[in-house]
């Protein structure tokens, strides 16, 4: 129940949200980004004219939002219990993401959101590994 919350929160904040660079119809274009880490160095750079919320809302926002998929999926899904597939399917379902906000112009294509949602979902599943640890050192169970 948790992950289906999760994943329209996060419809929600990729594609509706007016708040997270939502732009009007009639405003829409087609606007990508292919080089890595330009919009991360940008925003780094000018962070003080930015704000923090940009900063925050587009560094760290991208890391964060993905933490739950790489910490929940494991759980719910016992064949997703590899770190491999984990930053594989955060990159995958980022990639995906990032295609939808292309096509449907609701968005930007930017491959700096690939590197940080799957550097978000590498670090909740590193999260799921230690709570795993830690169980099984504990409890001695194997789930």
């Amino acid at each position: 129940m948790l992950f289906v919350i999760y994943v329209l929160l996060l419809m929600y904040f990729l594609f509706f949200s007016e708040e997270y660079g939502r732009v009007a119809e009639a405003e829409r274009a087609y606007r990508y980004n292919l080089v890595p880490f330009v919009e991360i160095r940008r925003f780094w750079i000018y962070r003080e004219q930015l704000g923090i919320f940009a900063l925050f809302t587009n560094i760290f926002g991208n890391v964060l939002g993905f933490i739950p998929f790489g910490f929940i999926l494991p759980i719910i899904n016992r064949h997703m219990r590899s770190g491999f597939l984990i930053v594989l399917s955060g990159f995958g379902l980022s990639l995906t993401v990032e295609v939808i906000q292309l096509v449907t112009k609701v968005g930007c294509f930017d491959v700096d959101d690939l590197i940080l949602n799957t550097l978000g979902a590498l670090v909740g599943y590193l999260g799921f590994a230690v709570c795993d640890f830690l169980r099984r050192k504990y409890y001695g169970k194997k789930i």
